[in-house]
């Protein structure tokens, strides 16, 4: 890369000095003995590569001396005035305008050169910043593909749920709606007046005098009993049950039906299977 920016910078300032030594021994050689014209020359191409040399020490110890490096913009300068001010005073002023830009343009490429200088890094240097470069492109890499990645599984994931809650809901619902309608047709019995009539025209026969009441469960939450208290009340016997179920059940007047004597049994603390309470209502009632 140094070759790269200093070669075309030695080009350059070899051609303008040349070029510079020519105008000025074709331009004063007019006008003075060629020797001093050519002396002239040489002292403007010897000051500015004096100048050069003295830059290119110091940088080269990391100094620099801003009085060396305006002397040698100055020699520039001048080389650049005697090339224009020769082509003003030709015919063909353009074709010598054409070039009297490169003593500019020398010292233009040598300043791009030490600013090179100035910021080279070593070969080991550029391999490291090439490595971490290229671990944080991979670190970057991974961590984009990682989150693509658990999109993909969260997506799939609150797919799986939304449709596991879709078909919950949809059995939620068709289940609502069969024991609503079942509820329904409870109630339409429970509540119907030939409910009355077809019971006791079944159980007339069976126990003469006796007016039975047909009591259907009634839809609602319920509070189970503990299991403590379970365990702790003692099993009644058939003539103790047969008591308590006929002084809760004539505790009110008119008597109390089936299902409020029970839920007041239960809720006396009481312990009897549903089959027995049953059979004690219908021996007392």
């Amino acid at each position: 890369m140094s070759a790269k920016t200093v070669l075309p910078a030695v080009a350059m300032t070899a051609v303008s000095m040349v070029l510079t030594l020519a105008v000025v021994v074709m331009w004063l050689g007019t006008a003075v003995p060629w020797p001093v014209a050519l002396v002239v020359g040489l002292g403007i191409d010897g000051g500015w590569l004096a100048t050069l040399a003295y830059e290119r020490r110091l940088a080269a110890q990391g100094d620099h001396d801003r009085t060396v490096t305006v002397v040698g913009w100055f020699f520039g300068a001048v080389a650049t005035g005697v090339l224009v001010a020769h082509a003003l005073s030709e015919e063909s002023a353009g074709a010598w305008l054409a070039v009297a830009w490169l003593p500019i343009a020398a010292k233009a490429l040598w300043l791009v050169h030490s600013m090179w200088e100035r910021t080279a890094l070593t070969p080991n240097a550029l391999d490291a910043i090439r490595g971490i470069q290229q671990e944080a492109r991979d670190e970057a890499a991974v961590a984009r593909a990682r989150l693509r990645a658990e999109a993909s599984t969260e997506e799939t994931r609150l797919t799986a749920v939304t449709a596991a809650g879709a078909r919950v809901a949809h059995v939620q619902a068709k289940t609502a709606q069969t024991l609503s309608s079942a509820w329904s047709t409870l109630e339409t019995a429970r509540q119907g007046e030939e409910t009355g009539r077809a019971l006791t025209s079944v159980t007339s026969p069976v126990t003469p005098g006796v007016t039975a009441r047909w009591e259907l469960p009634v839809w609602g939450p319920s509070e189970p009993t503990g299991a403590p208290a379970l365990e702790a009340a003692p099993a009644l016997t058939d003539g103790a049950l047969d008591v308590l179920v006929d002084e809760i059940r004539h505790s009110q007047t008119p008597p109390l039906s089936y299902r409020e004597m029970a839920a007041r049994f239960r809720a006396a603390g009481h312990s009897a299977s549903e089959v027995r309470l049953r059979a004690a209502w219908k021996r007392v009632a």
